[in-house]
């Protein structure tokens, strides 16, 4: 939801100033005047509303001070402070609850793959949702292998370490597999 949140506001944004220094490079001039004009008449206006109410137009200030803080504080502390989960929550056989921290799944997919002939490195990426992982394989394997069968294999293999090893529940699993170079020995 904020990550939704924080790319509309960012592309509406990006397009704003886009559009803003477009105009600005074909008619300089005239943008300087506009703003010149919109900020004497801003000027003009607040002079006649603290003029007639001194006490309603600090009243004003105070509010959108306070708006602004509260806005941008909020949005500030959604984007700087993380809720996601860091793991993953387990029920176990005795009734207890225990979390699974998702550097640990990764560690042991890494170790598990690694040991695949053919698999040269592993990077996953897994991310907690609810009860259940998602993961992404980044795998550098061999350039002479059978790609659908090493596919199959690894899908196989992350499937039983996370569901029947470990116990978990498997969401989303994407593999992106990439060969390593030719080398002559390759070749030879």
């Amino acid at each position: 939801m904020v990550n939704a949140l924080n790319r509309i506001v960012v592309v509406l944004l990006w397009l704003w100033l886009l559009a803003i220094i477009g105009y600005t490079t074909i008619f300089p001039d005239r943008t300087i005047a506009l703003i010149l004009d919109l900020l004497s008449q801003a000027q003009a206006i607040l002079r006649v509303q603290q003029m007639a109410n001194g006490t309603n137009f600090l009243i004003g200030q105070v509010a959108v001070g306070i708006l602004a803080v509260l806005i941008f504080g909020s949005l500030l502390w959604l984007e700087l402070w993380p809720h996601r989960q860091r793991g993953v929550r387990l029920q176990t056989v005795e009734g207890g609850s225990v979390e699974l921290d998702v550097g640990s799944i990764a560690r042991r997919l890494t170790w598990h793959l690694d040991q695949l002939a053919d698999v040269i490195t592993v990077f996953p990426d897994v991310k907690a949702r609810g009860n259940a992982v998602d993961i992404e394989l980044e795998i550098e394997t061999a350039p002479d292998i059978d790609v659908p069968m090493k596919t199959d294999e690894v899908v196989e293999v992350t499937r039983d370490i996370v569901e029947k090893d470990m116990g978990l529940r498997l969401g989303r699993l994407d593999v992106r597999m990439r060969h390593a170079p030719f080398e002559e020995e390759w070749i030879a």
